[in-house]
């Protein structure tokens, strides 16, 4: 940003959370940061106006990325990472890989209708793909490089222990 940029405390800020945690939503800005709702929402709505940040609607929230570092694909894997049964489904993906509904609701530990929901926003996504074996249908991952890689650069804005141990903290990127 440039000098006549950060004419106010509160850009800068809010940009520099957007930059550390990309795919931030809303609510979690207004929590982290402390600003009125209206502020917030004004100062966001400059920022993207202005081309610094860019904006993504996963279905469920509106995330913030900083502009030009992410591209619609890289958006699209990052809002599955930022919720946290996506992001579980996608590393049991990458690690072991394909999978079936109910391999994977046995590993989350969590009902299939749940974890069918999450696949579906996945496949909307393009993220995975899915293909009938037999009386059940097995998920993988399109592009595991990509989530990979996203993943691993970004994995301190997850803080999920459970995606970390299950994908060994990779030390290839």
């Amino acid at each position: 940003m440039s000098d006549p940029d950060l004419e106010l405390d509160s850009r800068p800020v809010i940009y520099q959370r957007i930059a550390e945690t990309p795919g931030v939503h809303f609510r979690a800005l207004l929590d982290d940061l402390e600003y009125a709702q209206g502020t917030l929402q004004y100062q966001l709505r400059w920022l993207a106006d202005e081309g610094l940040i860019d904006v993504s609607d996963d279905g469920k929230y509106t995330r913030y990325y900083p502009a030009a570092e992410f591209d619609e694909g890289d958006r699209a894997v990052m809002n599955a990472l930022r919720r946290e049964y996506s992001r579980r489904i996608l590393a049991h993906l990458l690690t072991d890989g394909p999978l079936s509904t109910t391999e994977l609701s046995d590993r989350l530990e969590k009902a299939q209708s749940t974890v069918s929901w999450h696949l579906s926003k996945l496949a909307e996504a393009d993220l995975v793909t899915k293909e009938r074996d037999g009386r059940s249908v097995v998920y993988e991952v399109n592009d595991p490089d990509r989530v990979t890689y996203l993943y691993t650069v970004h994995q301190r804005s997850f803080t999920d222990k459970v995606v970390d141990r299950i994908l060994g903290l990779w030390d290839g990127y």
